[in-house]
Order: C-alpha cells, then sequence, then structure tokens
C-alpha cells in the first residue's frame, strides 16, 4: 500500500491510499474531524469518520490533475501510467489548485509562509515557454511540485512587481501564465479582450494581462485562490470546480459524456453556496455572458466554488473565450439551455425551458439578459481599448462576432415581451 498525506495549507486534515490492485482510499484524520474549524475537502466528500473509496474519492483528487495531451506527456515524462491518478499526485501534487497539497509521508508538511523561489531572468522565461508543450508544468524538473487542470499549457508562477519567480517545493504561487498554443493563434488576445469585457460588465474575474514573450504572446492571470499578506506571504485559499463539487470525474466535464447538467449546477449553488440567492444570479449572468460572446466551451470544470472560512461562494469566472472565433470549433454548447445545443440556435424559448428547469423565474432570467445586453454593446469597445493585446485584428474579430450576436439577442427578446 503507498499513501500521500493531504494539507489544506499547513494543516494535515487525511490520507490518500493506493492498494495493491491500483484501488484509491480517502479518510480524514480524527484529529481534523474534531476541530471546529474543520471544512471538507469537497461537497462531494463531506466530514465523516468513514473512508471513501475508489468512484467517490476519484473526481475530487483527478480533478485536481491536468488534462488531455498534459497528462500524457507529464506520464510519459515521469515513467507513469496515465491512468494512475495516485502515481501522478504523488510526483505534482505539492501546488495545486485551492488550498490543498499531496505529499509523500517522508517529505516535510508545507510551512504557511514558504518562500523557497527561482527568479526568471528574460532569458529564463524564453526557454521555459519553449519547453512547457514538451515539458507541461515543467514536470520531472528537480523542486518542481505544480499541478493545474485542464488542457492548455500554463504553469504557475509568482509575480512581484516586474519580477517573475517559479515556486519551489511547496511555495504557493500568485499566478498563472498561459502561452498561446500554435493551434489557435490570436487566443490570447481574445481571452483577455473577453474578460475585461466581462469586468466591464460587472462580472467577477482574476486580473489578467497580456505578456509577450520571445515573440510568443502569453496570459498572466492572477489566482483568485491566493491571498498575499503585507509581509509577502501567500496563503492559499481552498476551492474546487463544479465537477469536483458533484462528484463527476474530469472526463466527464461535457454533458454530452454525462458531465453536469445546468440544473445540477443551480441546485449545486442553492444548496451548498452560503448566499445561495445572490450566487445563482451571478451564475445566470456569466451563463447568459459565455452564450453572448458565443463561448461553447463553458463546461463543468470551468466553475468554481471558493471556500473562505465558513463562507463557500461562486468563484470569479475564468477561461472566457468567444469560441466561435475558430469556424473550425464546434459550435454545441457544454451544457444545453433548455433543449439549445447550438450556439447557433438559442432563442428566447430555450432560456425560458432552462429558467422552467432550474426553477428560476424566466421574467427574472429575461430581464437580466436585456440588461447585460445592452451593458455589453454600450462597453464593448471601451473594453477592446482596456485590453492591451497588440493582436487588434483578434480582438477586432471578437467584438464583430458579441456585437452581432448581443443585438439580435437583444431584438429576440423585445419581440418576446
Amino acid at each position: 500500500m503507498r499513501r500521500l498525506i493531504v494539507y489544506l495549507n499547513s494543516e494535515e486534515v487525511g490520507e490518500l491510499d493506493q492498494d495493491d490492485n491500483g484501488l484509491i482510499e480517502f479518510l480524514y484524520k480524527q484529529e481534523w474531524l474534531q476541530r471546529s474549524d474543520a471544512m471538507p475537502l469537497s461537497r462531494s466528500l463531506p466530514l465523516q469518520s468513514e473512508s471513501f473509496k475508489g468512484n467517490k474519492a476519484r473526481p475530487f483528487f483527478a480533478g485536481i490533475l491536468p488534462e488531455e495531451g498534459p497528462r500524457r506527456l507529464i506520464a510519459s515524462i515521469l515513467g507513469i501510467s496515465e491512468r494512475n491518478d495516485f502515481a501522478m499526485l504523488e510526483r505534482i501534487g505539492g501546488e495545486c489548485a485551492g488550498a490543498v497539497s499531496l505529499l509523500p509521508e517522508d517529505i516535510q508538511p508545507p510551512a504557511i509562509d514558504e518562500t523557497r523561489l527561482h527568479e526568471l531572468s528574460e532569458k529564463d522565461l524564453k526557454e521555459i515557454i519553449k519547453e512547457l508543450p514538451r515539458r507541461p508544468l515543467l514536470a520531472g524538473k528537480e523542486g518542481m511540485r505544480l499541478s493545474l487542470a485542464g488542457a492548455q499549457d500554463k504553469l504557475p508562477v509568482i509575480v512581484r512587481g516586474s519580477r517573475i519567480f517559479l515556486p519551489l517545493g511547496n511555495t504557493p504561487s500568485t499566478h498563472i501564465i498561459k502561452p498561446e498554443p500554435d493551434r489557435f493563434p490570436g487566443l490570447a488576445a481574445n481571452e483577455i479582450f473577453c474578460m475585461t469585457l466581462a469586468k466591464s460588465a460587472d462580472l467577477s474575474v482574476p486580473p489578467v494581462e497580456s505578456r509577450i514573450v520571445d515573440g510568443k504572446a502569453c496570459i498572466l492571470v492572477q489566482r483568485y485562490d491566493r491571498n498575499t499578506l503585507n509581509e509577502g506571504a501567500v496563503i492559499r485559499i481552498h476551492q474546487e470546480d463544479f465537477c469536483q463539487a458533484l462528484g463527476f470525474p474530469p472526463e466527464r466535464k461535457y454533458q454530452q459524456e454525462g458531465g453536469p447538467l445546468l440544473r445540477d449546477c443551480i441546485s449545486l449553488l442553492r444548496d451548498w453556496s452560503t448566499t445561495p440567492v445572490l450566487d445563482i444570479r451571478e451564475f445566470i449572468d456569466g451563463l447568459i455572458f459565455n452564450v453572448l460572446i458565443g463561448n461553447a466551451d463553458a463546461h463543468g470544470k470551468n466553475y468554481s466554488i471558493l471556500y473562505n472560512g465558513r463562507e463557500r461562494r461562486l468563484a470569479p469566472f475564468y477561461d472566457l473565450v468567444c469560441t466561435l472565433a475558430w469556424p473550425e470549433l464546434s459550435k454545441n454548447l457544454s451544457m444545453k439551455i433548455g433543449k439549445g445545443d447550438s450556439l447557433e440556435d438559442i432563442k428566447p424559448t430555450h432560456w425560458e425551458k432552462m429558467a422552467a428547469e432550474t426553477q428560476l423565474g424566466w421574467p427574472m432570467i429575461r430581464s437580466r439578459m436585456m440588461e447585460l445586453a445592452q451593458v455589453i454593446l454600450d462597453r464593448i469597445h471601451d473594453a477592446q481599448a482596456k485590453s492591451g493585446t497588440t493582436d487588434r485584428a483578434m480582438t477586432d474579430r471578437v467584438a464583430a462576432i458579441v456585437s452581432e450576436r448581443t443585438t439580435a439577442t437583444l431584438q429576440s427578446l423585445k419581440k418576446s415581451l
């Protein structure tokens, strides 16, 4: 049997074991369960004395790990099976999303003020950006124990002013840098513009900025699950995505693959958020925004719950992209709206059906759609100017798509009154 100790920040909360048949089992420590401030790792892993075995434990822990191409490459580099979640967590589970860390028994627990850093020169950064497609998350490099979910190349870093550092050991990062993939030219400008537009429309999003590294466009995103104290120490804030909270493994993040439905997401917020009315409204805003900008890829891992003390709130929105900017990409929605499954076919009747399915008021949703659509049309050009990207061709394309979709939506809503 192999064992990993599971921490929230520097607190030991439980143990993740793998038996000789490869099955995993998670057990909370009794000392953690007895604490008045104990919190669960996940809604799908409630505080209890009994262990969680196999498919009960896997959605949360597998959900921490990279997906698809990056996962395959990391497994190859580390000499482990791509399907062995435990072995991968053992090697790269030190700095993850949220406050969780998984470490072998013989490794010192993460110190709350640990700050082991390696400053990156411009040359270092260029080399790392070039290396990421071949070595995701710098897997296998000495001192690197980094993990982030998703299929895009990215790297957790620490930003202090104009200086960028690599976090070593269990040191928390403050930002994520995402180089633009070669197969999606313009993605960086697209995402930064959409995130800037979301902020202009008063949606909650983390700060983003554009960086050019050796001619390669990159996105630098401030982590919303980190809090930097005045003295410079970085504290992890726990979070989990909707798939983890609902008990769906990462390979089922899309509705068409058996993943979450919109009514599952609304029910999650209704039952689990400590401010459900506010968070459901915010979630609906995010859903409307994704449809208006033409983002078909807003799946269950692109929405999260943020844990802050006793509070459980909808996390800021992230990965906002106009996927319609690439005609070859699927236009099918990750989660259907009513019975509408294509970005090109969504009508007010689909939203009305969704409102009924989720026990929300259609007049409220219709009113919010009209308000948000008007705000987007009023502020889209200002957001384009504020995005600070140099790829004007892409931001012009996205602005045109969003304007056309938003105008058409507003007109159809007015006709439905």
